[in-house]
């Protein structure tokens, strides 16, 4: 609330600046400049701060936006601020194309790979002499309005923008959709299996971080009436955007802001005080490993951690486990889950083997068995975090294994993992509230905030004990309560079965407790599970049937008592040389 008030007041202070001192073109020229790097700090912060994909290439869409407004305006005879959207939609569509390839691929490749677009942006200007008049560039008529008013149109254009931008990035961060970019920027793998189509949800991004570049392209093509394609793609402006966003604080609403008024305030200073651009592409260089250095997240986040300075607060507690209500165990319907012959070699290595297994609703089967035996890599190969090498896996009658993961999660697939992979920067609220059930417009565009899915969250907070900590960083947690908090974030889903990857691991005994009786009265409410658990005291309560595997095989199935006196599942763990004890 504090930002937004002081946001408020520096806007009021911008708009009143021309009417306060209205002869003093230099002054709005420089801050007109900061207007224009902050739209394009602002909109890369979607992609790359949200995101967390990196783009090196971004003032290519500035050009993109100047040229088509540029080439619209001479050819049609109009005055290039009319047709300075569809600059936008121009860059938009362009970033649609481009990201629907390159966000294939991810870290070094993805950099590099817009480098070369914005490059090969410039070599495609310089060539279409017919569209660009290349090298020779083009040259717009001077504004239609009295010199009087010299840069104070274009100063209130820049300013509308940015406010604009600002508010079309704050609205994507409150929407599920904005939620999912932040979870595939902390873990990719891990957004997929809550039901976030990570390649539909990067392009879309890409795509809403190119528009507003673009509509400034035009505006910016007309305040300088020349456009040419060295000025118009150079990787300076790509560098610059970078910095201003790392400066001020990536992945923050304001921190590209508050970084794109200090970087051109500097550039500004370098160009008159110390040569021009030579020394710009010095200082930049050295401020961007300063601020990688000494400053990674950012002025903004840096200032809001020593203002805060939250005292310690001790996150393990006891927790008061509600007396067990003895209830019949829900009788074994249909098969829900049924794995056929599905075998996964990693090189030599045969790490699951020819496994035939049936989940049958209603029940909590557990899968047991040694360290390396194959059980994680079953669960991705049914959730789709591997593919297969051959088999066939059927979910609820559909055939599942051809399936992307989110789209196996949609049909109501969830799992937990062995390490906990919750989204750490982001709150606990925010970690429940971030998978998607489906993948309608309506769903993405949804308030993660406010609404029902903020209400649904709390509700399953309640569920797991964990209320009280909805607004504290998920990385905060004890490991027993990022645990209950990722168990919770399944069952947002509101799935028809879970995988719960080793659920009681490094969970203190207060929490396990708790745990345990919240699985139970899951399964009884419907949910069926499937356990893979080390704990064997606990699998032979909790859970029926029991499935063994070895050395990537199934090598025992049946009710908590056989196998616990099958001497096959006795030697798989003992080992070869284990002998029955003789009486």
């Amino acid at each position: 609330m504090r930002a937004h008030l002081a946001a408020l007041v520096c806007l009021a202070a911008l708009l009143l600046y021309p009417v306060v001192n209205p002869w003093q073109p230099y002054p709005q020229a420089v801050l007109l400049l900061g207007f224009l790097l902050a739209i394009q700090a602002t909109s890369w912060n979607i992609i790359s701060g949200y995101a967390g994909y990196v783009s090196l290439g971004h003032s290519m869409f500035l050009g993109l936006g100047s040229y088509t407004v540029g080439i619209l305006a001479l050819r049609w005879g109009v005055n290039p601020l009319w047709v300075a959207p569809l600059g936008g939609v121009v860059a938009t569509v362009i970033a649609v194309l481009i990201g629907s390839v390159v966000l294939r691929t991810r870290g070094h490749a993805f950099v590099i790979i817009t480098i070369a677009m914005l490059l090969a942006a410039q070599i495609i200007a310089v060539n279409s002499r017919d569209l660009t008049r290349g090298s020779d560039g083009i040259t717009l008529e001077l504004p239609f309005w009295h010199r009087d008013f010299q840069n104070i149109p274009f100063y209130y254009a820049f300013l509308l923008l940015l406010v604009l931008t600002v508010l079309f990035s704050a609205w994507i961060r409150r929407t599920k959709f904005g939620t999912g970019l932040v979870a595939i920027r902390e873990d990719e793998g891990k957004a997929a299996s809550i039901g976030v189509d990570t390649t539909r949800f990067k392009v879309v991004a890409y795509a809403a971080s190119a528009f507003f570049i673009g509509v400034a392209g035009g505006v910016y093509a007309y305040y300088l009436t020349f456009i040419n394609p060295v000025g118009s793609f150079a990787i300076l402006g790509s560098v610059t955007i970078v910095l201003a966003a790392l400066a001020g604080g990536r992945g923050t609403l304001y921190g590209p802001v508050i970084g794109a008024f200090l970087v051109n305030l500097v550039s500004e200073a370098a160009t008159v005080y110390a040569g021009g651009v030579q020394s710009r592409v010095l200082l930049f260089g050295g401020a961007l490993v300063l601020v990688v250095v000494f400053l990674p997240k950012g002025l903004l986040p840096a200032v809001e951690a020593w203002w805060r300075r939250p005292a310690p607060v001790e996150f393990i507690e006891p927790v008061r486990v509600r007396e067990r209500v003895p209830r019949p165990p829900p009788s074994p319907g249909d098969v829900l889950l049924s794995v056929r012959g599905v075998s996964k070699r990693f090189g030599g290595l045969v790490a699951v083997d020819d496994v035939t297994l049936d989940v049958r609703q209603g029940t909590i089967t557990a899968l047991i068995g040694p360290n390396g035996s194959g059980k994680t890599t079953l669960f991705n190969l049914v959730t789709g975090g591997l593919p297969a090498d051959s088999g066939e896996i059927w979910f609820d009658g559909r055939r599942v294994d051809g399936l992307r993961p989110w789209r196996r999660c949609h049909l109501g697939l969830g799992r937990s993992y062995q390490v906990t992979r919750l989204f750490k920067e982001m709150t606990v609220q925010e970690n429940v509230v971030a998978p998607l059930a489906d993948s309608r417009w309506r769903t993405l565009l949804s308030d993660a905030v406010h609404g029902h899915e903020a209400e649904r969250a709390r509700e399953l907070l309640d569920l797991v004990g964990l209320r009280r900590f909805a607004g504290q960083p998920a990385g905060a947690l004890s490991y027993g309560q990022q645990k209950l908090v990722e168990l919770a974030q399944v069952l947002m889903l509101e799935p028809r079965l879970i995988l719960l990857d080793e659920p009681a691991g490094g969970v203190n005994p207060s929490l396990l407790g708790h745990l345990t009786e919240v699985i139970r009265e899951l399964n009884a409410s419907g949910v069926t599970f499937l356990v893979v658990e080390h704990n064997i005291p606990l699998v032979l309560d909790l859970c029926d049937p029991v499935a063994v595997l070895a050395g990537g095989r199934l090598i025992a199935e049946g009710p908590p008592g056989f196998v616990r006196e099958s001497p096959v599942v006795l030697e798989a763990y003992l080992g070869d040389d284990w002998q029955p004890a003789v009486s």
